[in-house]
């Protein structure tokens, strides 16, 4: 278990090193498990994963400010890495932006995402975006720095002005965000190459990469990315497609074959699972 002092210090080290962090969305508790045992240094959970795995909906503000912290806390209870937490739009107004900050930070966040879409939001690669003025998210931003009540939490600033203002509008938002006093930026579903060779060079302050499957914007490796000037590479639902591939199959074997045995057998075992949740060092 992270320490939640020590959590937003871990992220900040991470943020001052040579190199661009790697990052996997963890859809529950069990998938960041994994990721923290493969070595990730951090891990996201998203409202897009958490929506669907805590609710079975879409990314399309079903989930609320409440369910999304308790989602946070228990991963950050179980984990001993970094936890960024997708605060969504701050779930309303400038009051509910202070309350998300301080709940989440209380919840054990490391990082804290919030974004300029309004209320209520869609998920960042779905059509029919709005956003909200550039100055109510400078607002939004200068109250989620005020709220934390440790200096190393990391809020980190998305805008979804690309879809429907462009690149231009886009790039010139993150940058006014971080001088309102976030610490990283986000420029939400880039729709080419050439965007995101763009956005490094016109943003001057860490930058996030949504490397998103199907979604619009092209994939780049990790170290493509970090060749452009991204700071953390993120795929935020990738484990949500997974699991839904290994289900669907599992589901075929018992209603075709009557049994699961022979495709399980080729998963991780049942010792390995009982390894993986710890039961080995339970007495």
């Amino acid at each position: 278990m992270m320490d939640k002092e020590n959590g937003p210090r871990r992220l900040r080290e991470l943020l001052a090193k040579p190199g661009i962090i790697r990052s996997l969305g963890a859809h529950d508790v069990f998938t960041s498990i994994i990721v923290e045992q493969m070595g990730f240094e951090t891990v996201f959970i998203g409202g897009f994963g958490t929506s669907a795995s805590l609710l079975g909906l879409p990314d399309l503000s079903f989930l609320t400010m409440s369910e999304m912290a308790d989602a946070v806390r228990r991963m950050a209870k179980r984990v001993s890495i970094p936890v960024i937490a997708d605060g969504d739009t701050g779930h309303g107004d400038l009051n509910n932006v202070q309350k998300t900050v301080r709940t989440f930070e209380s919840a054990g966040a490391a990082g804290i995402l919030l974004e300029d879409q309004v209320t209520p939001k869609r998920c960042g690669h779905f059509d029919g975006k709005r956003v909200i003025s550039a100055q109510e998210m400078e607002l939004k931003i200068r109250v989620a720095v005020d709220a934390r009540s440790d200096e190393n939490l990391v809020i980190l600033a998305r805008t979804d002005a690309r879809q429907k203002m462009g690149l231009e509008e886009a790039i010139d938002r993150v940058n006014r965000y971080c001088e309102a006093g976030a610490d990283m930026a986000f420029v939400e579903a880039p729709e080419s190459l050439w965007e995101l060779e763009e956005i490094p060079r016109r943003v001057s302050h860490p930058l996030l990469s949504n490397m998103l499957t199907g979604g619009v914007t092209p994939i780049l490796s990790v170290q493509e990315l970090e060749e452009l000037g991204y700071k953390l590479a993120v795929c935020p639902i990738e484990s949500l497609m997974v699991t839904a591939k290994a289900m669907r199959e599992l589901c075929d074997a018992m209603m075709t074959q009557g049994r699961v045995d022979r495709f399980v057998s080729d998963t991780v075992s049942f010792s390995e699972l009982k390894k993986l949740l710890g039961a080995d060092i339970i007495p």
